[in-house]
C-alpha cells in the first residue's frame, strides 16, 4: 500500500551571497517566494517550506495550488527525495515517478528509441521492461522514421514529444506532476492530457502542481494550497 507522512517538516536554503541585499535582522515576508532572515554576521536564510503535514493515502489525488513562490514545485520536490528537510520527517511507502522537467535523462547523441530504453531504465524499469515499452512509446510520440535518428536532429516540438511520452512510459506506484507543459500541437496535447487523466486514475498517489485550476479540479480528489511555504488550506 502506498503512502506518504510528512510530520512537522519545514525546508531551510542557505544564501550566502548576500552581501548586496539590504536585510534587517528582523523575519521578512515577501510578496512571493517563502519566508528570509538573517542575523548579524551569519547566513541569509530562506524558509521554503515551514510545519508542513501532510498524510496522503492510497487512493489520493492531490492538487497542489497557490501563487508563484509559493512551495508547490519545492514540497513536489521534498516528496520525491530532491531535498530533504531541515526539520521533521518524511515517512513512505512505494515507487516514485516524476515529470518535473521534461528531458531528465535524454542524450541528444543517441536515437529517439534508444532513449526510450535509457529512461525507462532509469525510472526504474529492467531491460527487457524497457523493450516491451518500445512500440507503446513509439507510436504514442507518433514521430515515424525519426525516432531512430539522433535526438539532436529533431525539432523542438519532436523533442517534446519523446520527452513527454518517456517520461509517462512506466507506471508509478506514485507519480509526482510538476505543471503540465506544453507538448507540441492540439491533437498531441489532447493525447498528453488523457494520458495524464488515465495515469492519474491507475496510480495509487498522484500529486499535481498547477496553476490550472480547472485540470486540478478534473484529476484531484483533494485541493491544497500553499503560501509562502505553509499550508493555508485543505479542500477534500
Amino acid at each position: 500500500m502506498a503512502f506518504v507522512k510528512i510530520n512537522n517538516v519545514s525546508l531551510d536554503f542557505p544564501i550566502y551571497n548576500t552581501k548586496t541585499l539590504s536585510l534587517r535582522h528582523n523575519l521578512l515576508r515577501l510578496s512571493t517566494g517563502g519566508r528570509i532572515s538573517s542575523e548579524a554576521g551569519k547566513t541569509t536564510v530562506v524558509r521554503a517550506l515551514d510545519d508542513i503535514n501532510l498524510d496522503i493515502k492510497d487512493g489520493d489525488s492531490v492538487g497542489l495550488i497557490g501563487h508563484n513562490g509559493s512551495g508547490k514545485s519545492t514540497l513536489l520536490r521534498l516528496l520525491a527525495g530532491i531535498y530533504s528537510p531541515t526539520a521533521g520527517n518524511i515517512s513512505k511507502s512505494g515507487k516514485v515517478t516524476t515529470v518535473f522537467e521534461l528531458g531528465a535523462g535524454i542524450d541528444h547523441e543517441l536515437t529517439g528509441k534508444e532513449n526510450i530504453l535509457r529512461v525507462a531504465m532509469l525510472q526504474g524499469a529492467d531491460f527487457n521492461q524497457a523493450h516491451d515499452l518500445l512500440d507503446e512509446v513509439t507510436d504514442f510520440c507518433g514521430l515515424g522514421d525519426f525516432i531512430n535518428l539522433p535526438v539532436r536532429v529533431y525539432s523542438s516540438g519532436m523533442t517534446m514529444r519523446l520527452m513527454f511520452g518517456v517520461a509517462t512510459s512506466v507506471m508509478p506506484e506514485i507519480f509526482l506532476v510538476d505543471e503540465m507543459i506544453s507538448t507540441g500541437d492540439s491533437d498531441f496535447q489532447e493525447k498528453a492530457l488523457k494520458r495524464m487523466k488515465d495515469i492519474s486514475k491507475a496510480s495509487k498517489i498522484f500529486v499535481l502542481a498547477s496553476h490550472d485550476r480547472d485540470m486540478i479540479n478534473t484529476m484531484c480528489n483533494k485541493i491544497i494550497r500553499l503560501e509562502h511555504g505553509k499550508i493555508v488550506e485543505v479542500v477534500k
